[in-house]
């Protein structure tokens, strides 16, 4: 059985009052259209087809190889925006699911239910509705007397009789292939609107006694259609809530869910607790027992098992196993923190590596740099990488200790075992076991190596 799925995307969206297409408005990280399409890859077996309009490009742009756009112009209606999906399906699939690009929180199995409900349905379509006080402006579902469909009534024409009806639909359907097309070729202009729509298919069905059956959806939430800023406020919510509790299902405690946010995208381990006020995005991994928050914000970063980073914020870093960091300390892009490294208040690392046992205390910043294991950063420690014209870097060996407020003038080694004394300026090169101090520093003797064991 061959399935592929249809996705209407080509609408203006301008009750959005957004230059941006209105499909590619984020929803908790991601556009609503990856929402849509991730939930129809898990259902459909062939590649979908996503029909374009409005925004073509750039909604194009982003599809890329997960669908084949087809666009739509002029924009005629839902029913004629399906028809361009025809000459890429015709006869190369079994049944055909349609839905919008702007209905994101619908599962993947809804869309499975929908399917296998078709599969059994003589009849060539059938269609997701929802029971609700609020219609939102949906269509009604108008039942004969045996339970199918016999009509959806938009609401705008809609008899005070028919506006009390309760069922109503949704916008997801799934059609035999071989009937499908045919049927909106058949499909008039409505006279009101001068345009075609998909809604009109259900009329041509019972008109040739076929079957038109409905999957009732019971979450309304998870119905919703995005038309306005506030529509996409309460799927973020709606969405926020599903990833949390997925989380949570997986063994990762949140104190207070309400106030954790987490993109689509994240990825934690079991025993796990995420304290209030954390905001995780983008791309990234975190590790099982791990403490994150509260008040942390961490995006497109790795970090391992057992690690503790608190009231922090991270930016395309990495942490390994054990690492403990924060308050109010900064990791920025290319930042790598090794096992068993802390790092205190008021500290910042920008591409550098802090290896294995490295204490960075508080209060310093650490640019283009490399430092040794079981190296200690004294308070106030500088890395000056930045010449006027590039960023220099900064070699620091095993077992350094770095006095409080001492300025490293790269490009710079610091050889193993080294020590500079509080305030130094450190100009030149320091070779391994030699204590430099002053401004600018000299050595002044050697000393004695002390090896950490981890």
């Amino acid at each position: 059985m061959k399935v592929t799925a249809v996705v209407l995307a080509a609408g203006q969206g301008t009750r959005m009052k957004s230059d941006l297409p209105k499909v590619l408005h984020p929803l908790c990280g991601k556009p609503m259209i990856w929402h849509v399409l991730e939930a129809l890859k898990k259902v459909s077996t062939e590649k979908p087809v996503v029909v374009v309009g409005h925004g073509a490009e750039q909604v194009k742009d982003y599809v890329a190889d997960s669908a084949v756009c087809v666009e739509q112009e002029p924009q005629l209606g839902t029913a004629h925006a399906a028809l361009q999906a025809e000459a890429i399906v015709k006869g190369k699939t079994d049944y055909v699911i349609i839905t919008y690009a702007d209905m994101p929180l619908l599962p993947a199995d809804v869309f499975q239910r929908l399917i296998e409900t078709q599969r059994v349905n003589p009849g060539p379509l059938t269609l997701v509705t929802v029971i609700a006080e609020d219609p939102r402006g949906f269509g009604r579902i108008v039942r004969n007397a045996r339970g199918t469909v016999e009509a959806i009534v938009e609401e705008y024409v809609a008899a005070p009789e028919q506006l009390a009806i309760k069922e109503l639909n949704v916008g997801a359907y799934c059609f035999k292939s071989d009937w499908l097309w045919d049927a909106l070729h058949r499909i008039e202009k409505n006279p009101q609107k001068g345009e075609y729509y998909l809604t009109d298919i259900v009329e041509l069905a019972v008109k040739e006694n076929l079957p038109v059956q409905a999957v009732v959806h019971e979450d309304l939430i998870e119905t919703i259609g995005i038309n306005t800023r506030i529509h996409l406020a309460e799927a973020e919510a709606a969405m926020r809530e599903r990833i949390n509790r997925q989380h949570m299902l997986n063994g990762v405690t949140m104190m207070d869910p309400v106030s954790t946010y987490i993109e689509a995208s994240v990825m934690i381990g079991k025993d796990t607790v995420i304290l209030p006020n954390t905001y995780i995005q983008g791309k990234t991994v975190i590790g099982e027992h791990c403490s994150i928050g509260p008040n942390s914000h961490i995006r497109d970063s790795q970090i391992g098992n057992g690690c503790k980073v608190f009231m922090s914020v991270m930016e395309g870093a990495v942490l390994e196993d054990e690492v403990d960091m924060g308050p109010f300390a900064r990791l920025r892009s290319g930042a790598h923190l090794g096992k068993h490294v802390h790092m205190g208040n008021f500290g910042e690392v920008k591409d550098s590596y802090l290896a294995e046992g490295v204490k960075m205390g508080h209060f310093s910043y650490i640019g283009n740099a490399t430092i040794g294991a079981n190296t200690n950063i004294g308070a106030g420690t500088i890395t000056c990488n930045y010449d006027g014209e590039k960023k220099n870097p900064t070699e620091i060996g095993e077992d350094v200790f770095i006095g409080s407020d001492t300025m490293l003038v790269a490009p710079l080694k610091i050889g193993d075992g080294a020590k500079t004394g509080a305030g130094a300026v450190v100009t030149k090169n320091v070779a391994p076991e030699t204590l430099v101090v002053g401004m600018p520093a000299r050595a002044i003797k050697k000393v004695e190596r002390k090896v950490k064991k981890h």
